[in-house]
C-alpha cells in the first residue's frame, strides 16, 4: 500500500499571521489570503492536480495540541482508513477520529517525538 504521496501543507505559529502573510506576499510573491496560500502542482504519475497549503497560525493557537511544537506538517495519503488501521496496530498515537469534508478526510497522529502530524486523503 502506498502511504504518503506528498506534502499537503506546512503550518506554523507566528506572532502576527497577517504581517507574515503580507511579508511573504511582498517579498516572495505569495498569493496570500487570511488562510495563507495554496501551491498548485501536477502529479507526475497520474496527471492529477494537487495543492500544498502554506498557513501561518497565531502563536496562541491550540490547533497543534497536544504537540508543544510551533509547526505541523500535513501529509497527503492514498487510503486514510487503511493507513489509520495499520498505524493503530503498530501502536502509533492517533489523536482524533477521521473527519470527512467535501475536500477530503483528515486525522491527526503523533510521531515518536510528540510532533502532531495531519494526514489528509484528498477527495479527488
Amino acid at each position: 500500500m502506498k502511504k504518503v504521496t506528498g506534502i499537503g501543507g506546512v503550518f506554523f505559529k507566528c506572532k502576527d499571521p497577517n504581517a507574515v502573510n503580507e511579508w511573504y506576499k511582498t517579498h516572495l510573491g505569495f498569493d496570500t489570503t487570511p488562510y495563507g496560500t495554496s501551491f498548485e502542482w501536477l502529479e507526475k504519475d497520474t496527471g492529477n492536480t494537487g495543492v500544498t497549503q502554506w498557513n501561518p497560525f497565531p502563536e496562541s493557537s491550540t490547533y497543534f495540541n497536544p504537540s508543544e511544537k510551533d509547526f505541523m506538517i500535513n501529509y497527503r495519503v492514498d487510503n486514510l482508513e487503511s493507513l489509520v488501521a495499520e498505524l493503530k496496530e503498530q501502536g502509533v498515537s492517533i489523536v482524533d477520529e477521521i473527519e470527512s469534508y467535501d475536500y477530503g478526510k483528515f486525522v491527526h497522529i503523533l510521531d515518536i517525538e510528540g510532533n502532531k502530524i495531519q494526514l489528509w486523503e484528498p477527495a479527488e
